[in-house]
């Protein structure tokens, strides 16, 4: 079943366009979303600053002591943002199609009572044109 939404040809991104099969990264980018965002990760996060403080006394120099945290926080920070983004962009995608779905849905349902309406036939074009319209729009 092909998902054609407009006169030109073109195909939205509809759910069922959808493959089931998750990458081994973006499997490993969700775990590790879902790891990040529990309570306990940020109480790790909290622990090691305690722990990174008094170190000073341990390492002797200010700009030792410093460039060591600031090191270990960049590293994570990051490898953190790299699969943030890709669980974000996974998450907008799917959404998207979602949307994609109900408005092609939509606009089907409004076109079989659209027979006496001009301006329901044009918002049904309208909707039909909004379809897949993140693939054709520009910032």
């Amino acid at each position: 079943m092909t998902n054609t939404v407009t006169g030109s040809g073109s195909t939205a991104h509809m759910p069922s366009d959808v493959s089931p099969t998750v990458g081994l990264f973006d499997r490993f980018a969700g775990a590790a979303s879902r790891f990040a965002s529990r309570a306990w990760f940020f109480a790790f996060c909290v622990l090691l600053v305690l722990v990174w403080a008094p170190s000073y006394f341990l390492i002797g120099t200010v700009d030792t002591w410093q460039l060591i945290i600031n090191t270990v926080t960049t590293i994570v920070t990051f490898l953190m943002v790299a699969l943030l983004q890709n669980s974000q962009t996974r998450a907008d995608e799917a959404v998207q199609d979602k949307l994609n779905a109900v408005a092609a849905a939509l606009a089907v349902l409004m076109e079989a009572h659209s027979d006496d309406s001009a301006d329901l036939r044009e918002a049904t074009d309208e909707l039909r044109h909004a379809v897949g319209l993140e693939d054709r729009e520009s910032s």
